[in-house]
């Protein structure tokens, strides 16, 4: 009798959690990540297309800066757009993006249009016409290079 008096003092003072409670907590682990992890992947997308996005515009304003001074385009070459943006590589119109900091140019007397590709694998074009619309956007997938039209066509942003 003495001996089952202290056995049930001994399980009554013992303290832990059920299996149904690590079960709730599991659970609930297992929901959140079920949530933050398509938003983590929505969010690194999102990224990698601002970053491909960014070298662009940077790409951009050097063509400009060519135009600025020449007043043509066609000024706007490899070379030339690599002495003004030395942080971006430039290539030819035919040759197709390799990423973000790699850019396809096409220009002529009054346009330029520059291609890049994302690591999310979209591409990004951006055109500056002169005596047009001016800036245009356009995104797509599939060969990226500047001498390859959007597929969707010119947009007014991307």
């Amino acid at each position: 009798m003495i001996a089952a008096r202290i056995a049930a003092r001994r399980r009554a003072g013992e303290e832990g959690f059920t299996l149904i409670e690590l079960m709730v907590v599991v659970l609930i682990i297992a929901i959140l990540i079920a949530i933050a992890i398509p938003t983590f992947l929505g969010a690194r997308q999102r990224a990698q297309d601002r970053a491909s996005q960014s070298s662009l515009r940077n790409g951009l304003t050097a063509a400009k800066t060519i135009f600025t001074d020449q007043e043509d385009y066609t000024q706007a070459t490899v070379a030339a757009l690599a002495g003004v943006e030395p942080s971006l590589t430039f290539v030819d119109a035919a040759t197709a993006s390799t990423g973000a900091n790699n850019l396809s140019v096409a220009t002529t007397t009054n346009t330029v249009i520059l291609a890049g590709l994302s690591k999310s694998g979209t591409c990004f074009w951006i055109q500056d016409n002169v005596t047009g619309p001016g800036t245009q956007y356009g995104k797509g997938t599939g060969t990226c290079n500047a001498s390859t039209a959007p597929p969707s066509g010119w947009l007014a942003t991307w």
